[in-house]
């Protein structure tokens, strides 16, 4: 998407004129015009001299943003900051205040001394046309002052596109020329000597409305134009995060240069307080940052060789050196700061129906207004009564608030998101998050978190659980498996020491051997043990249970005595089964997706809570099962791994953890920055907050419409005698804006986090009917046998068929670590070089090859 400024836009008919004449230019797709960022955001094969030139014929300005592709990123960036700025409030104030200044004294001659009796200069006494001249000139000031209305809403008539602009301009001018015309004619009645034409011409002066009208105009765009510039608070704040400078380590010499200077695999310091000015990769150091400016987490987190960090950040302890990874526009805040902005420049759904009502309405106004002024004076009314109830019903319609009903809420939603580590990447995905019924979960790394870790430990009658987990850490410490690391932080964390072993072995598809204090330490699979040792049938029925809930039993043995087990298994995340409970309180159905078999998987699915689940899913199933889902309501599918990616695309909103796969976060249309299930729920909350404002806006945008110019129109004179001056119709016109932008700024103080008041969607589903939703093998066109070593555990089958699963050509891979073996079915042929590598890129032996 191609991003353009836009000027000369002062109202919702403006937007919806540009973007009906960039809409017309051949090669343009889409187009979404923002009122609110003043920006326009353009998808299609259009030049951007054909979209500039639309623009300008339209009767305003565009330019593209960024047009100097020379311009490093953060001199972009400090244009984009720079283009937020604040530079309307500052004029409009400037404007009100030399305006009020002139419309007081004008206030004064017209009402305070008319109606009021205030005292004047003597000369001025019984002169009717000095005060006449006095109230034409302090108006015609005012006017002068507030030109722009005047050049705005006349351009714009005059390219047949009539906006909010113009109909003050015309309210304010029929008022003057009227009045002007009521002064000359009250000049010629005095000159004949009729006191009563001079009183009754005196009583159709209306230059305090005209300068009135100008100025309460003024105010409402003022205020307005200030609580715009606040619901832009969140992208501003991120673009001030970016660091202006860096030290830059060359040669072992450490020197300042700006940020911009930095390239990928240039190694730049960071001392404690200094921010991290691109992201990078820890190659000397260790320390605690705080990445609650990109994820809105405040808890530090532990950074050592190796560890990944982010541009922004806060380096809050040691001393580190880095490896830059990405610098410029592909800094992991930079692509915050674009999905912000082009989330800002796209339209959400809702806002069609706006957008269709702004684009005719101030033409029917205006036709509203002639038609009323015709209507009163053919019922006898005199001109100025008629003029009167015509000024009026063009100076309380308000198509600002209807156009800025929706992005201000957008905005302010996308901006308390970004806030708390919650990517909405366009507006309509911020609108369709909340409409969700049902969420289909991806198993490994969203409900558990991806790393195995102890979940029990099974001590042998007369061995302590100290006792087992020494002798089982020793053993693993020479072990680079990845179930050996949990055991090795179990320890850690239990503050264990560990003896050294010798004569360490790890034996293929069985386990680990070594000596300690000159006994022989074995640990493995039941199966293997069973072998060496005597395992009685309690703990031979306690290893089969906790195989059943998915875990992954250890034995150990000593000497040739058992000494017990330790599970390992990938656990459930610690807010899953909380996050799931929210999203269920919600009136939402929870699905868990996983290609365990089906026993493994109902046991997660139990812990986790969720409403049902489809185990044995295919790697390229989980699109088909989508796409079943939607058949039944709304999916949102959350999924961090490549293989999401398909399924995440398909669902009507994708949702993408984090720490997740470059490709699953490309494909996803929301992004979690943290990897936390509790933030899918605090999305879905948030979008329902942002469409429940979206709602409040537009109703009290048409409410007010359907309500004023009934109002102003006299509709009301016949019965009641109400009638509206055309000063207070401004009033109200000014304040409606007003109120709009100052409802959606209501979002800041909402709390994303808090479920107590969260109601059940009405279309809530009674359940799911997943039948046929069993994976059906696809065509294989053969079928070949791996002959694979070293795979000990569960763990290992599920590295070893998540490898093989991603060749193109492989339907399905079934691992066995018991047998060493790896079935494979093929949709078309696939080298055994290209098994090899994938095997041997995880550690394992690739031994041979063979058809089934």
């Amino acid at each position: 998407m191609e991003q353009y400024v836009v000027t000369g836009m002062s109202c919702a008919a403006c937007s919806a004129r540009v973007e009906k004449a960039v809409s017309a230019v051949p090669g343009v797709e889409s187009c979404s015009v923002s009122l609110l960022t003043n920006s326009m955001g353009v998808q299609g094969t259009a030049s951007s001299s054909d979209i500039i030139k639309a623009v300008v014929d339209a009767g305003y300005g565009a330019s593209l943003k960024g047009a100097d592709s020379a311009a490093s990123a953060s001199s972009r960036l400090a244009a984009d900051e720079a283009a937020l700025e604040d530079r309307e409030t500052p004029l409009l104030k400037k404007r009100l205040i030399t305006s009020l200044g002139f419309l007081i004294v004008l206030m004064y001659f017209s009402m305070g001394h008319m109606m009021w009796g205030w005292p004047i200069p003597a000369w001025f006494e019984g002169n009717h046309v000095a005060m006449g001249l006095v109230q034409l000139l302090l108006s015609a000031i005012v006017m002068v002052i507030n030109q722009k209305f005047f050049i705005s809403g006349f351009k714009s008539l005059w390219h047949r596109a009539p906006n909010m602009d113009t109909l003050v301009a015309l309210g304010s001018a029929a008022s003057f020329v009227w009045s002007v015309y009521a002064l000359f004619a009250m000049t010629d009645a005095v000159v004949k000597g009729s006191d009563t034409l001079v009183m009754e011409y005196m009583h159709e002066f209306y230059f305090e409305s005209a300068a009135m009208i100008l100025t309460l105009i003024t105010v409402g765009k003022m205020l307005e134009a200030r609580s715009k510039g606040k619901t832009t608070d969140a992208l501003k704040s991120l673009m001030k995060l970016a660091p202006k400078t860096a030290t830059l380590v060359r040669n072992g010499e450490e020197t300042e240069v700006p940020v911009e200077m930095l390239k990928k695999g240039d190694i730049f310091a960071v001392r404690p307080g200094e921010s991290i000015p691109v992201d990078g990769i820890v190659v000397e150091g260790s320390t605690a940052v705080n990445e609650a400016s990109l994820t809105g987490e405040s808890i530090p987190v532990d950074k050592a060789e190796g560890d990944l960090v982010s541009a922004a950040t806060v380096n809050q302890s040691g001393y580190i050196r880095c490896e830059a990874t990405r610098v410029g526009e592909d800094t992991t805040l930079s692509q915050i700061i674009k999905m912000v902005s082009d989330a800002a420049a796209t339209k959400a759904p809702i806002a069609k129906i706006a957008d269709r009502v702004s684009g005719v309405f101030v033409p029917v106004v205006i036709s509203i207004a002639v038609l009323v002024t015709a209507v009163w004076l053919l019922a006898g009314r005199d001109f100025g009564f008629a003029l009167a109830r015509g000024i009026s019903v063009l100076v309380i319609s308000c198509p600002c608030a209807l156009g800025l009903a929706t992005p201000v809420a957008i905005m302010v939603g996308n901006g308390m998101g970004a806030r708390n580590g919650i990517l909405f990447k366009t507006s309509a995905s911020l609108e369709e998050a909340g409409r969700a019924q049902i969420v289909a979960l991806d198993k490994t790394g969203t409900i558990t978190s991806g790393e195995p870790k102890v979940t029990d430990m099974v001590p042998a009658e007369g061995v302590s659980e100290e006792e087992l987990l020494r002798a089982a850490g020793a053993l693993e410490q020479r072990s680079e498996h990845p179930l050996a690391k949990a055991v090795l932080l179990r320890a850690s964390e239990q503050g264990v020491e560990l003896p050294a072993t010798e004569d360490f072995k790890a034996l293929p598809g069985n386990g680990l051997s070594a000596r300690l204090g000159g006994e022989e330490l074995i640990g493995g699979s039941l199966k293997y043990v069973s072998g060496i040792a005597q395992v009685g049938a309690e703990m031979t029925s306690r290893a089969d249970a906790l195989s059943a809930q998915g875990k992954t039993p250890l034995l150990f043995v000593k000497g040739g005595r058992l000494l017990g087990i330790i599970a390992v298994a990938d656990v459930i995340k610690k807010d899953s089964p909380q996050a799931i409970r929210e999203l269920r309180d919600m009136g939402i159905q929870v699905v868990m997706l996983t290609g365990d078999n089906e026993r493994t998987a109902k046991a997660i699915g139990g812990q986790a809570g969720v409403d049902a689940v489809i185990a044995g899913v295919l790697p390229g199933g989980k699109e088909d099962v989508i796409k079943k889902l939607m058949e039944q309501g709304k999916v949102a599918m959350v999924g961090d791994g490549i293989n999401d990616a398909p399924a995440l695309t398909r669902a009507d909103i994708g949702i993408a953890i984090g720490a997740g796969a470059d490709v699953a976060i490309d494909a996803a249309d929301v992004v979690l920055m943290k990897s936390r299930l509790s933030d899918v729920p605090a999305a879905i909350r948030l979008s329902r907050a942002t469409l429940r404002n979206i709602h409040q806006n537009l109703f009290w945008a048409f409410f007010y419409n359907v309500l004023g110019i009934p109002l102003a129109a006299g509709a009301l004179i016949p019965a009641f005698g109400i009638k509206l001056n055309p000063m207070f119709g401004a009033a109200a016109m000014s304040l409606s804006s007003f109120f709009v932008v100052s409802n959606a700024l209501r979002l800041n103080l909402f709390d994303i986090r808090n479920a107590s008041k969260d109601k059940r969607i009405k279309n809530a589903l009674a359940g799911l009917d997943l039948s046929g939703m069993e994976q059906k093998k696809e065509e294989s066109v053969m079928e070949v046998l791996l002959h694979v070593k070293g795979m000990m555990c569960h763990h290992c089958e599920a590295t070893v068929k998540k490898a093989v699963e991603a060749l193109p050509g492989v339907t399905e891979a079934t691992a066995d670590f018991e047998k060493g073996t790896v079935e494979v079915k093929l949709s078309a042929p696939v080298d055994e070089a290209v098994f090899r590598k994938a095997i041997e890129d995880k550690d394992y032996e690739f031994v041979s090859c063979e058809l089934k």
